[in-house]
């Protein structure tokens, strides 16, 4: 009687779980075959998986995906999301298939340290249901459904107009070339000097010179954008070649009337204090330095785009809070050469430096950072 009451209870067993089981019906397991990739000397740490999926076996089933915290997965060519958190969730074959339109992709999770095992891929039979903890993670995945290469494309062709209005402004102000991109100016300051070369701001030559700085500065600004608020400006914009390429150039114009409108209120700033010579070298010291910074933001956007895609946004955040504190302490040379070369009193500099330069930096650098949170 004893032995009939157990097979009883294991029976009631097997037929409870068997709706799990089936549930949880692997077709496919990609466990071995996923690939290391990145690590480039035996102390350093591996930074990538990858594996590929094929999108056309079992086209009705649905593909398990497990990713650890802080990873960026690209399927194929696209930034497919990034996790914050440790993500599980479940996507069905044929809509993979339809939304990358490949039949074959490679899949690779970047993440610093990343070993076998951490990140898992099962094609089952009906997608796996979480519990409650499972499903507040997988409602941390950010997709990302902008191509890689479209970026690209519009990186480089931003920066060959940027070079061909170089060219030009060299061919025909040659000397003023010379002067403008000299690093040594920033240190010898020889637009404090009567023989000052930039003396009349709406000339063209000037205004020429601030359209190609603007458009550098407009390229690193519409890079951020980018990849800081990507879902904002998805929801305003196609991010395809011709809207970026068109938000540059939209964004060089509002940079250029706002450096038109800073001159004017350092030349009113300049009158109140009377120091109505200084606000040329005054402005054009720190465009300079400005112009010099954007050039190394642009050399550093290139090699990441074009190496380490899945670096540019740490990339990005190191290079804007660099020009933050070299731009602060260009405001401090500024004050020590107007302070060296100047009969006036250090607090009416001081004064001075902070209604025309640190304040408005510091506020158009809170918003800045407001917006990008």
């Amino acid at each position: 009687m004893k032995k009939v009451i157990l097979q009883f209870i294991f029976f009631l067993t097997m037929m409870g779980s068997l709706p799990l089981m089936v549930n949880a019906q692997v077709l496919e397991d990609y466990k071995s075959d996923w690939e290391e990739g990145g690590k480039k000397t035996w102390f350093s740490d591996n930074d990538r998986l990858s594996v590929e999926l094929d999108l056309v076996s079992f086209p009705m089933s649905y593909v398990s995906f497990e990713f650890p915290a802080q990873s960026v997965v690209f399927l194929g060519e696209k930034l497919w999301f990034f996790s914050e958190k440790d993500t599980i969730f479940s996507e069905k074959v044929s809509e993979l298939k339809r939304q990358f339109k490949v039949e074959k992709a490679n899949l690779i999770v970047f993440k610093k340290g990343i070993q076998m095992g951490d990140s898992e891929i099962q094609k089952v039979l009906k997608p796996a249901e979480f519990n409650s903890a499972d499903s507040v993670r997988a409602d941390y995945v950010k997709k990302r459904d902008f191509q890689r290469q479209e970026i690209r494309d519009f990186f480089v062709s931003a920066v060959l107009l940027v070079l061909f209005g170089i060219a030009l402004y060299k061919l025909a102000y040659p000397y003023l070339f010379a002067v403008m991109i000299r690093p040594l100016s920033l240190i010898n300051a020889e637009d404090f000097s009567d023989s000052g070369s930039l003396q009349k701001f709406f000339s063209f030559d000037v205004l020429f010179y601030v359209v190609v700085v603007n458009m550098l500065t407009s390229l690193a600004g519409v890079l951020g954008l980018i990849f800081f608020k990507y879902e904002w400006l998805k929801t305003r914009f196609t991010l395809d070649f011709n809207s970026m390429f068109q938000l540059w150039l939209a964004v060089a114009g509002i940079l250029l009337v706002l450096t038109i409108l800073k001159f004017i209120g350092i030349r009113v700033v300049a009158y109140l204090f009377d120091l109505e010579k200084l606000e040329f070298p005054h402005f054009f010291y720190l465009l300079r330095l400005v112009a010099i910074t954007s050039a190394f933001f642009i050399l550093v956007s290139t090699f990441f785009l074009m190496n380490e895609f899945s670096g540019m946004k740490s990339a990005l955040s190191f290079s804007f809070s660099a020009f933050f504190w070299i731009y602060i302490a260009g405001v401090a040379g500024l004050f020590l050469i107007m302070m060296n070369r100047l009969s006036f009193k250090k607090y009416h500099l001081f004064a001075y430096l902070c209604i025309a330069e640190l304040v408005p930096f510091l506020v158009l650098s809170k918003w800045i950072m407001v917006v990008g949170q």
